[in-house]
């Protein structure tokens, strides 16, 4: 058994291909939405650590495993965390369990130290297998990758990689390139510097084929990066941190790293999440590297200088554990059983305050009582729904409001990173295309046009093409719908269709996101919001249909942190709705949140 983060995945055919078993046979695997095992066959199962900790609501032991390997443990996710702090808890009842913690960079030794248990007595001790654990250390068949920092620090790091990249193209041989940069918005504008270079430099970037990779790429266009490069051409693959391990692509041979990646922080005070531009670690930077030896002597360029990376670049990145919204994480817990959540044997302890930000979510949503534990049945329900704490109370409100046909599917469709193909070079026309379906109300209420417009062209691919929408990512969105009719079915959430009546779906998307309310600032000209609660000043992202509609109340889904706080997916309210939905998290607030 073994815990990855990869997508289908790939990894269990590969074993099962290997073995000569068919997949779903003997080697099976399991990831949110989707199961392919076979109960009585199955001797190696293959799943996220998300999968793992919703086994352990059924089965707190995991009897069912002889072994776990939890795999890329590095990453350090919020999942990994918790499964890391319960599988300890697991293995002093289980002595006859095996853990096998692996990773490409992981120190080693605090690990070690963390799963040691300390033995009450002597005769303990010499009774039991012995406890120490191991350190092994596996040499991979990496190639030697020669390290090239730069002289002095970088001024603009997007052009320095495009001048990197055509100076690799121009004096080395033949091999393809991996570019690691931050997000998409920089990978666009590297593509686009890199297609204006190429053709006022004519002759020498003609055999550059460039192409992007971050989550959320059309299936189209992440093929063309696995497919093999053409004879006399050389790809140039423009990536976020996705390719530092949840991939690997065949054929690279250089790696420009810009030393920086997307990483989310959260701010427990305010209440924000932002996703900030942040320095990577020594650990990352090596996984970076790494990336050019797989099939041949390799050659890093670090945009970084090398003074900057011995002396001031943290050896390992912050575990998200310390830079998270902790609602999901203590609805886990909670419902696993484990009461004293500050006194959880974590591998890194997340801040008190993160902690009581979410303790006080969960209780608004009426998820927890006044003694911090799972309220029956919304708390257990809510704990069920293999979805953000948010998104299942406003699941479950929806049965009471009859619209839970309709919620369901805004549910799933917020589930997916975005169902528009990201617009490269056509935003007029994708804007025009939005306008086809977008609803006075909000982003909610435009997906259910969209979805009802994929069903009546019975789900048709170019039907999408023509729309700006992404076809896979609505083939998701019908899949995790159904699997949530499943789970509501079971929870005995009755599902009914409240037709027209779009103010009952408002107030259901209420009932779940009342702590993301805003008002719309008086006499400003320029759409500022403040949130009800913190007054943070927000503003509607451009991807919205309500930007620049500016409605005087409105509850977004995200915050994503930019040049200011933009929010996505963005719905009209009425406030009363504020007071009705969570009277306790509104009661200061009363004047503002009544106040037409």
């Amino acid at each position: 058994m073994h815990s990855t983060k990869t997508i289908g995945c790939p990894v269990a055919a590969r074993v099962a291909e290997e073995m000569g078993v068919k997949l779903g046979e003997e080697v099976g695997y399991t990831i949110r939405f989707e199961d392919l095992m076979n109960p009585g066959t199955t001797m190696i199962k293959f799943l996220t650590d998300g999968v793992l900790l919703r086994e352990m609501m059924d089965d707190p032991l995991l009897t069912k495993y002889s072994v776990i390997m939890v795999d890329e443990a590095h990453e350090r996710s919020i999942s990994t965390d918790i499964l890391l702090g319960l599988l300890k808890k697991i293995q002093r009842r289980r002595s006859d369990l095996r853990l096998i913690i692996s990773s490409a960079t992981i120190e080693a030794k605090s690990m070690s130290t963390f799963f040691q248990i300390r033995r009450r007595s002597l005769e303990a001790a010499e009774s039991g297998p012995r406890m120490e654990p191991a350190i092994l250390s596996v040499e991979g068949r990496g190639f030697n990758v020669q390290i090239h920092f730069v002289e002095e620090p970088v001024q603009d790091y997007i052009r320095s990689t495009v001048s990197t990249v055509l100076s690799i193209h121009d004096q080395e041989p033949m091999g393809d390139i991996l570019v690691f940069l931050t997000g998409q918005d920089d990978i666009d504008a590297s593509i686009q510097l890199l297609n204006e270079e190429a053709q006022s430099n004519g002759k020498n970037s003609s055999g550059l084929i460039v192409l992007p990779l971050y989550s959320g790429l059309p299936r189209a266009e992440q093929e063309l990066i696995f497919s093999p490069t053409p004879r006399g051409k050389r790809k140039v693959v423009i990536s976020t941190n996705i390719a530092e391990t949840s991939l690997t692509l065949e054929g690279i041979v250089y790696v420009v790293d810009s030393g920086f990646s997307k990483q989310r922080f959260y701010n427990p005070i305010s209440d924000i999440e932002n996703l900030v531009v942040a320095p990577i670690s020594k650990a990352s930077a090596r996984q970076r590297a790494g990336r050019a030896g797989r099939v041949r002597p390799g050659k890093c360029y670090r945009l970084y200088t090398e003074e900057y990376f011995v002396n001031e670049m943290s050896a390992e990145g912050i575990p998200e554990m310390q830079r998270s919204n902790l609602v999901s994480c203590v609805i886990q817990l909670k419902a696993l059983g484990i009461d004293n959540i500050l006194g959880f044997d974590w591998p890194a302890s997340p801040s008190p305050e993160a902690m009581i930000r979410a303790l006080e979510i969960l209780y608004s949503l009426g998820v927890l009582d006044d003694d911090a534990k799972l309220t029956s049945p919304a708390g257990f329900q809510v704990a069920e729904i293999p979805l953000e704490p948010m998104v299942s109370k406003m699941i479950i409100s929806s049965s009471e409001l009859g619209c839970s046909e309709e919620i369901i599917t805004i549910a799933a469709t917020l589930s997916v990173q975005s169902i528009w193909v990201p617009g490269r070079g056509v935003k007029k026309d994708m804007d025009e295309a939005k306008l086809r379906f977008a609803a006075s109300e909000g982003d909610h209420v435009t997906f259910l046009n969209v979805y009802k417009g994929f069903l009546q062209s019975g789900k048709s691919s170019q039907w999408c093409h023509k729309n700006y929408l992404n076809y896979q990512a609505m083939k998701k969105v019908i899949e995790i719908r159904e699997q949530l009719r499943r789970i509501t079915q079971r929870l005995g959430i009755v599902l009914k269709s409240c037709e027209r009546d779009m103010q009952v779906v408002r107030k259901a998307v209420t009932a779940g996101f009342f702590a993301n309310a805003c008002r719309l600032e008086a006499f400003t000209h320029n759409g500022m919001y403040k949130t009800v609660r913190g007054s943070q000043e927000v503003y509607i992202h451009p991807s919205s249909v309500l930007f620049r509609v500016n409605p005087k109340w409105i509850i977004y889904h995200s915050l994503v942190s930019t040049d200011r706080q933009y929010m996505r997916n963005v719905i009209s309210i009425d406030p009363s709705w504020l007071m009705e939905a969570a009277p306790h998290f509104y009661q200061h607030h009363r004047h503002n949140a009544t106040a037409h």
